[in-house]
C-alpha cells in the first residue's frame, strides 16, 4: 500500500503577520520523508510552499488538499503543516494565507474529522503552530480526545503555548527531522511517531514549550527506516549466544587477537573466536551486553571471564526467539 504526505508551509499571510522559516521547515521535512536513509521512495510527498503574493494558499485550497490526502485507503497519510495557529473559545485554527481575524482558518477539528473519517489504514497529523494542542479535543468541553483507531496527533505545544523558532526554524520541526534523520531510531532502524515524540519530548525541558502526542493505534506503523546501528543478521545471532534468558557466554585469551608481549605464556588467538568476539563488541557498543566482572571486553577475554546481556538486550533475544525479527 502507498504512503502519502501533504506538506504545507506559510511564510506569507496578505493579513497577518509574516513568517519566515516555516516553508524552510516544509522543505526539511519534505526532504527526510521522501526517502528512507538507504535513498529508497518512503512517502509520496505533496509540498505546497507559500513563499510570497501569487503563491497564496486560501483556507478553501488549504481544506481541499487535505481533504483529498485522506480520502484514500493508503497505508498511511502524514498531514505536516507549519505557519500561524489561533485558538478561540469554540474551536483551535491554522490559518491559511487568506487568514483575516484567527477563526476564518481551517478549524482543527475538520482536521481531525477528516483523518477519523479516512479510509487510510494510520493517520498521521503534525502541526507546527501556536496552540495546536488542542487538537483531537472534544468540542464539548470536556476535554477528552475524540480519536478513531489508527489516527495519531503530534503537536508543537499545548493549547495556550505558542510554537517557538530558532535560528529561522521551527523548534519542534527541527526536532522531528533530526527524529526522522536517525534520533529516534531503533537498532535495527525503525522510526514510528511514539519514538519521534519521545526523541522532542527529551530535547525540551519543562520550562519550554511543551510538544503534544495523541494516539489511538494498536501498533506503531514505521515513519521511516535508516541503516541499523547493528546488521539484523547480527542480531539474530543473539540467541546463539546466548540461547536461554539470564545465560552468559564465557570468554577466554583466544578470543581477543591484540596481544602485547607480556601476553606470550597465554593460548594464541583463534580465527573462529576473534569473529564472534567481534560480534560481542559491536553489541557491547550499543548497549545488548556487559563484561562480568570485568572493566572492558579486552579484560574479560584475556581474565577468561563471561559477559552477558543488558535488559535491552533480552529483549532483543526474545524478539529473535519468537522469530520477531
Amino acid at each position: 500500500m502507498s504512503k502519502k504526505a501533504l506538506i504545507v508551509g506559510i511564510d506569507y499571510y496578505a493579513h497577518i503577520r509574516l513568517l519566515h522559516g516555516c516553508v524552510n521547515d516544509a522543505y526539511n521535512m519534505k526532504s527526510v520523508l521522501a526517502r528512507h536513509g538507504d535513498g529508497t521512495v518512503n512517502f509520496d510527498v505533496r509540498l505546497i510552499a507559500v513563499t510570497g503574493p501569487g503563491a497564496e494558499l486560501s483556507r478553501a485550497e488549504l481544506r481541499e488538499a487535505v481533504s483529498a490526502l485522506f480520502n484514500d485507503d493508503c497505508e498511511i497519510s502524514v498531514f505536516y503543516f507549519a505557519g500561524h495557529g489561533y485558538v478561540d473559545s469554540i474551536d483551535g485554527y491554522i490559518c491559511a494565507s487568506d487568514t483575516a481575524n484567527g477563526h476564518d482558518g481551517l478549524s482543527l477539528s475538520d482536521i481531525v474529522r477528516m483523518a477519523n473519517e479516512s479510509r487510510a489504514k494510520n493517520r498521521l497529523i503534525v502541526l507546527d503552530s501556536c496552540h495546536s494542542g488542542g487538537a483531537g479535543v472534544s468540542r464539548s468541553g470536556s476535554q477528552c480526545t475524540e480519536l478513531r483507531e489508527g489516527t495519531t496527533i503530534m503537536t508543537a505545544s499545548t493549547v495556550g503555548q505558542y510554537a517557538s523558532e530558532e535560528n529561522g526554524a521551527g523548534v519542534f520541526t527541527t526536532l522531528f527531522v533530526d527524529a526522522l534523520s536517525g534520533g529516534a531510531a531503533n537498532l535495527v532502524g525503525e522510526i514510528t511517531p511514539g519514538s519521534v515524540y519521545a526523541h522532542i519530548d527529551r530535547s525540551l525541558s519543562s520550562w519550554e514549550q511543551r510538544p503534544v502526542f495523541k494516539t489511538n493505534v494498536k501498533s506503531f506503523v514505521s515513519l521511516r527506516q535508516v541503516p541499523p546501528q547493528i546488521p539484523t543478521a547480527e542480531l539474530r545471532q543473539l540467541t546463539e549466544f546466548f540461547p536461554t534468558q539470564g545465560s552468559v557466554f564465557q570468554l577466554d585469551p583466544t578470543f581477543e587477537p591484540e596481544r602485547q608481549a607480556a601476553d606470550g605464556d597465554l593460548p594464541p588467538p583463534d580465527p573462529l573466536n576473534t569473529a564472534r568476539f567481534a560480534v560481542l563488541q559491536r553489541y557491547n557498543r550499543v548497549g545488548l551486553l556487559v563484561p562480568v566482572d570485568a572493566p572492558h571486553m579486552w579484560h574479560a577475554s584475556m581474565q577468561s571471564k563471561a559477559c552477558r546481556l543488558t535488559v535491552l538486550g533480552e529483549h532483543y533475544r526474545r524478539l529473535v526467539e519468537k522469530d520477531r525479527l
